[in-house]
């Protein structure tokens, strides 16, 4: 596998993970709206930037835009653009549909995920196109999964863990569908850190998502979150292992409330 599919494949678990609340809505700090901004880099090389934003819609629901975009050298050699929109109830925020369009390399795909609460399964479809317009299927398969009804994507799952009283030695477990499996999650809640940054120096809590088996947050080496310890829970810092060196998204902007 090239570096670059490397990266890509590394670049997406970070953006996804910006994204992970049993709390009502009124209480978690992008109840009213967020806009997130990210750097991405590679060891000390720029690679690329993110954007995470939440928008409250009628019917108590919230929506989720991920897109993540890289520069340099690396558009030139292997483009990414992937996007990434979820639509959840605001109570449990539990996921109504999931829609990931990749784009990485010349590779391109667009995956479809819709949950049936009632009828506890969760419908997945997934196409991977020849070209770049989409006019042309290489392959699709349709499946479907049993839930019991909790489940969550992993976007969902992002801001589920954000809203949570984040505790030290106290690790929290739920499920979620990916592909085209259900997954159990393990999220490893480690010490409390300083970090530094461009926007600021930050006290965080330093949270580890840790998948039972093979899955959604399959990398080739750990990944770290640090979420900043106050009432806005801030996703300030990523981190994940590739196999050379690691990739970081680091916070470089953000407002919660209505857009200006």
């Amino acid at each position: 596998m090239s570096l670059f599919r490397l990266f890509s494949r590394s670049f997406f678990v970070l953006v996804t993970l910006l994204g992970f609340v049993w709390a009502a809505p009124a209480k978690v700090p992008w109840a009213e709206g967020e806009q997130l901004s990210y750097s991405i880099s590679w060891g000390i090389i720029s690679a690329g930037s993110a954007i995470m934003n939440a928008h409250p819609i009628p019917g108590d629901k919230m929506e989720f835009l991920s897109v993540a975009r890289n520069n340099g050298a690396f558009k030139t050699i292997y483009p990414v653009a992937d996007t990434i929109y979820t639509r959840v109830q605001n109570q449990g925020l539990l996921p109504e549909i999931f829609n990931k369009s990749l784009r990485e390399g010349s590779f391109f795909s667009r995956s479809i995920i819709r949950f049936d609460r009632i009828g506890k399964k969760a419908w997945l479809a997934d196409t991977v196109f020849k070209d770049v317009e989409h006019k042309k299927i290489k392959s699709h398969a349709d499946t479907s999964v049993t839930i019991k009804g909790w489940e969550h994507c992993i976007v969902s799952a992002f801001y589920l863990v954000r809203g949570m009283d984040l505790k030290t030695g106290k690790d929290t477990y739920f499920a979620a569908v990916s592909g085209k499996k259900r997954y159990s999650l393990r999220v490893i809640i480690h010490d409390k850190e300083i970090i530094k940054t461009d926007l600021g120096t930050f006290r965080c809590i330093k949270v580890e998502p840790v998948l039972q088996g093979d899955g959604i947050f399959k990398t080739s080496g750990r990944l770290f979150i640090w979420i900043s310890d106050d009432e806005r829970r801030l996703p300030i810092l990523m981190k994940t292992e590739i196999t050379i060196g690691s990739v970081k998204a680091e916070l470089i902007n953000f407002h919660q409330g209505p857009k200006k």
